[in-house]
C-alpha cells in the first residue's frame, strides 16, 4: 500500500513539473526505485508517460500563457516570437532570383538550387538518386531506360 501511495506522489508530482528527478526530490524516492518500476511494472510504465506527458501539456500551457501575457505588454521579443513561429507571413524564408532568361537550367544551377533547397529544409539531403541524375545527365534519362533494353537486338 506504502508503495502505490509513493507513486501516486510521483505521479502526481510529474504532471506539475515533467523532470523525474524533480518529482523524486518532491516525493523521497530514488530514480533507481523510479526506473525500476517502470521496468517491471508496464502499467506503473504506461502511468509515468502519461503523467510526463500531461506535465508537459501543462508547462507548454503555462508558457504561452507567460508569452500572451508579455505580448500584452508589448514587449517586442515575444511578439516578434509569436509571429515567427504561428504566422506563415513572418517565418523565415529563402527566396531564390535569377536575371536569367533561359528556361532550363545548367547542371551547375540545378546543383545549387537543390543545396538552397536542402538548406531550407524543403528536400532531404539522402537523395542520392537524384544528386546523380543531375550529375550526369540535366534531363535526368540517361540511366533510367537502359535497364530494360539491352538484349532487345539478339531476339530478332
Amino acid at each position: 500500500m506504502k508503495k502505490n501511495n509513493l507513486q501516486n506522489k510521483f505521479f502526481e508530482e510529474l504532471r506539475k513539473v515533467p523532470i523525474i528527478q524533480v518529482a523524486c526530490e518532491k516525493t523521497g524516492v530514488s530514480r533507481n526505485s523510479i526506473y525500476r518500476w517502470k521496468k517491471e511494472d508496464p502499467e506503473f510504465s504506461k502511468e509515468m508517460d502519461q503523467a510526463i506527458s500531461d506535465g508537459v501539456a501543462f508547462v507548454n500551457d503555462m508558457s504561452e500563457s507567460q508569452l500572451l501575457t508579455m505580448i500584452k505588454e508589448k514587449n517586442w521579443s515575444a511578439i516578434s516570437f509569436w509571429l515567427r513561429h504561428r504566422n506563415d507571413h513572418y517565418k523565415d524564408k529563402v527566396e531564390i532570383t535569377s536575371k536569367e532568361e533561359s528556361e532550363s537550367l545548367t547542371p551547375t544551377q540545378v546543383l545549387i538550387v537543390r543545396k538552397a533547397l536542402e538548406l531550407a529544409a524543403i528536400l532531404p539531403n539522402n537523395n542520392r538518386e537524384y544528386d546523380n541524375r543531375t550529375n550526369d545527365d540535366p534531363g535526368g534519362s540517361s540511366d533510367s531506360d537502359d535497364r530494360g533494353s539491352k538484349d532487345t537486338s539478339s531476339n530478332n
